[in-house]
């Protein structure tokens, strides 16, 4: 556990932070550069950005946003959103992100993963995973924001998405966001089983027993969380903290004592 990452993961609408439920109803939490500010303070090891406005409105990243926000953070940071090219990739790599998160213009084009892959390693490529349950279908892959939903089995994808070069996934469970009622455990284990490289889990966390869950049971090596870092607790007021990797280091130092 010592090497599992507490990751806070930032959504953005229209150069606002924002935050979802079923990826539904964005309210408006806050303003990015302040919340980054923030997560400095609270020494968060990686935070994930992902602007959930820009393939839903047919537009690119917002670069000139995303400046302003490497520039106030001290930690390293991805960027999701938008991004359709190896240019739009690159551009982002030199504004000061580390690594790129792709979700449908992988679905669409699976040899962009390749590309920026080859030039900048596996390591700075996150392939994000949309999933849903699907009646008659079962759980399926989602793209555009839970707009499109394609016959693709998760564990499927994620298997070709690795093979083309993903040094990360990131899965999303829709039904679960911003619920604060756990992971999708049973889609996060298929997935963990079945690739080489780092999961990180999402949708869903609300509590310490919430993560642990996920490594434990889901196999997942990290663990990406956005309302319980955005709001003070279940639909009460905005409050950025980072109470759960307080708690998180904790357990981890009890366990060891415990141990001892």
């Amino acid at each position: 556990m010592l090497q599992t990452r507490l990751i806070p993961i930032l959504l953005l609408s229209n150069g606002r932070l924002v935050k979802t439920k079923k990826f539904r109803k964005p309210r408006y939490v806050g303003d990015p550069c302040n919340t980054v500010r923030i997560f400095n303070e609270l020494e968060a090891d990686e935070i994930i950005v992902l602007d959930i406005s820009a393939t839903t409105s047919g537009r690119g990243p917002d670069f000139d946003l995303l400046e302003v926000i490497a520039d106030e953070a001290f930690m390293p940071m991805a960027y999701g959103g938008g991004i359709t090219s190896f240019s739009e990739a690159q551009r982002i790599f030199n504004i000061g992100f580390e690594k790129i998160v792709l979700n449908s213009a992988a679905i669409q084009n699976p040899k962009l993963i390749s590309e920026i892959a080859g030039v900048y390693g596996s390591q700075a490529v996150v392939v994000s995973i949309d999933v849903r349950q699907v009646r008659f279908f079962g759980v399926r892959v989602m793209r555009k924001q839970r707009q499109v939903c394609s016959k693709m089995r998760p564990s499927e994808w994620a298997i070709e998405a690795v093979n083309h070069g993903a040094g990360e996934l990131l899965i999303t469970s829709v039904d679960h966001e911003g619920m604060w009622g756990g992971l999708d455990i049973a889609t996060i284990s298929t997935i963990t089983q079945v690739v080489p490289v780092p999961v990180i889990a999402h949708g869903g966390i609300g509590n310490l027993d919430h993560v642990i869950e996920g490594l434990e049971h889901g196999g997942a090596h990290s663990v990406a969380i956005g309302s319980a870092v955005v709001f003070q607790k279940q639909d009460q007021g905005v409050l950025v903290n980072f109470r759960l990797k307080d708690e998180f280091l904790a357990k981890i130092l009890a366990d060891g004592m415990a141990e001892n």
